[in-house]
């Protein structure tokens, strides 16, 4: 019902750029949140940054004046540009969504299917 299309991983040289993109499609009423999670090999799943519809952003700690999410609300989807990449940065990236479906009272949290983020001279 729902899909979440991520794009824009790949690998980079520290100190690059690198711009993520994630459209959700599908039967959606509304997305009150969306997201950018990441997953090093052998750690947890962490929190990067996320956007309210009504424009409360959180950021991690660690990508604090070096990441920047933003949102295309007419179109459902978000971006993260990371700036100054540190080898640190290296992990799959996940889009998450709390979206809204038609016909359903609640928003239910979805997920990209992840994209790698390599950050290696």
């Amino acid at each position: 019902q729902v899909q979440l299309v991520e794009s824009g991983g790949g690998l980079v040289q520290p100190g690059g750029s690198l711009r993520l993109s994630c459209a959700a499609s599908g039967s959606i009423f509304s997305i009150s949140a969306m997201g950018w999670y990441r997953q090093a090999p052998g750690k947890q799943r962490e929190l990067v940054a996320r956007k309210a519809s009504g424009g409360y952003t959180n950021y991690a700690d660690s990508v604090k004046g070096r990441f920047t999410i933003s949102r295309d609300n007419a179109n459902n989807t978000v971006y993260l540009q990371m700036n100054s990449l540190e080898p640190e940065d290296t992990a799959v990236y996940y889009c998450n969504a709390a979206i809204r479906l038609r016909g359903r009272v609640y928003a239910t949290d979805y997920w990209g299917q992840g994209t790698q983020v390599t950050v290696s001279s």
